[in-house]
């Protein structure tokens, strides 16, 4: 089983949280990896997997959750903060070579580690020991697995993987990472930033103490010899049930929890149960974080994912929201000038604004013949529909009749339904 327990100085954790990840600009908002991706999925409407009940069980139905992240350290004066530390540099950074004993399973360095990089548990550690290193210049996140400096600069570690922040792309079929699961750990961590601006808008990382020799999608990598069906699957996604009430908890917890019911966890590695997963950070509250303890086993379900799944090789899911466009008001004239009006539409998934993007054609000039368009429209959060006026300028006579096609323009984040495009006519009077 791996140790949870991270070390890190606190005079090196105050330099980092200082820092921030958004000196980057390779992340959006909080998340890791592009919006489409698995872990930035929603998954509070999916169906329950079948084997739900008996994953439950075998973590434990009456097993507590646990923030395993926090300020201060554990235990008390052992100098080892407490969660997962990571550490971003710039491109400039200069890269050190790394030497594996699990190398056929992972990326070849070097690999761009600085002299005081955070190791898990500390420089004296016996247990995980990850370093975590995000290039915010490159979007390229690091990640080791039992890590060792040597004294000319160079590592020894038992694995490491190194992940495009911009890109879908899994490792390879079989694969581990620094994790177990052969996922990033970074993707999962709670991090105290995004909980002070209201909002996490990805999937979290958590522990169970017996997996299967197995793995779903997006996973890669099993660490168990047990084969019985009670035993949930490394990148089994779970989340908190719907009718579970929030409403007693601390603002800074409910946003966790919310992010549990909307966006579930991924099981990542042999560990406690229900362990959750997060980044040390001096201005934790943990007393806070300890209202996570009221959660139990019973409280979750576990989910299936698999309708999401494009490609097994890609972390890239079947966008959940489809849009559409149609005409509401056809007819534009120049005199007055009348205007005509489109409508925005989805379906599905309503929790947060959508931007749907689009391209303008027709015989009419955009921006000449009418106002002009910008080539996008938010539909704010919780309704479906958005209406868009097209209004003649009022200038261009004796040009007969002109038309304004809007066509929605492909994304990643929504599915185009069967109403592309829509057309207003502008007549010239």
């Amino acid at each position: 089983m791996r140790k949870s327990l991270l070390a890190l100085s606190l005079s090196v954790l105050a330099g980092l949280c200082a820092a921030g990840i958004s000196q980057g600009q390779c992340l959006s908002g909080s998340r890791a990896f592009p919006v489409d991706n698995i872990w930035n999925a929603p998954v509070d409407k999916l169906p329950v997997d079948p084997n739900s009940a008996a994953f439950v069980a075998t973590i434990g139905a009456t097993k507590p959750a646990h923030a395993d992240f926090g300020s201060g350290d554990w235990p008390p004066g052992s100098d080892s903060p407490i969660g997962i530390p990571y550490v971003t540099v710039p491109g400039t950074q200069p890269k050190v070579p790394v030497t594996f004993y699990y190398a056929d399973e992972s990326d070849p360095g070097p690999y761009p580690i600085p002299e005081d990089a955070p190791i898990e548990g500390g420089p004296q550690s016996s247990g995980d020991r990850h370093v975590l290193v995000i290039d915010t210049d490159n979007c390229i996140l690091y990640e080791l697995y039992d890590a060792y400096p040597n004294a000319d600069g160079s590592w020894n570690a038992g694995s490491g993987a190194i992940f495009n922040l911009d890109s879908d792309a899994l490792r390879p079929s079989g694969w581990t990472s620094a994790d177990a699961a052969g996922l990033p750990i970074f993707a999962g961590l709670v991090r105290y930033d995004e909980v002070a601006s209201g909002e996490i808008n990805h999937a979290l990382r958590f522990t169970a103490p017996q997996t299967r020799k197995a793995f779903v999608w997006p996973a890669r990598h099993y660490a168990s010899s047990l084969t019985a069906a009670k035993y949930p699957p490394m990148g089994q996604r779970f989340r908190l049930k719907a009718n579970f009430n929030i409403s007693k908890f601390s603002p800074q917890t409910q946003v966790i929890l919310t992010a549990l019911k909307r966006y579930g966890m991924m099981l990542a590695d042999n560990g406690s149960s229900w362990y959750i997963s997060g980044a040390p950070d001096p201005r934790w509250d943990n007393d806070i974080l300890h209202e996570l303890s009221s959660l139990k086993g019973s409280d979750f379900e576990a989910v299936k994912v698999s309708s999401l799944m494009l490609n097994p090789d890609s972390g890239s899911a079947k966008p959940q929201t489809s849009v559409g466009v149609k005409a509401v008001q056809p007819a534009a004239s120049e005199k007055g000038p009348v205007s005509g009006a489109v409508q925005f539409f989805r379906s599905g998934d309503k929790t947060d604004p959508l931007t749907i993007y689009y391209s303008v054609g027709g015989t009419a000039t955009n921006g000449t013949d009418y106002v002009q368009l910008p080539g996008s429209v938010t539909i704010p959060a919780g309704q479906s529909a958005l209406n868009v006026s097209v209004t003649p300028s009022g200038r261009q006579t004796n040009k007969g009749n002109l038309t304004v096609k809007v066509t929605v323009a492909e994304d990643l984040v929504y599915s185009i339904g069967a109403q592309q495009s829509a057309t207003v006519t502008i007549a010239d009077k």
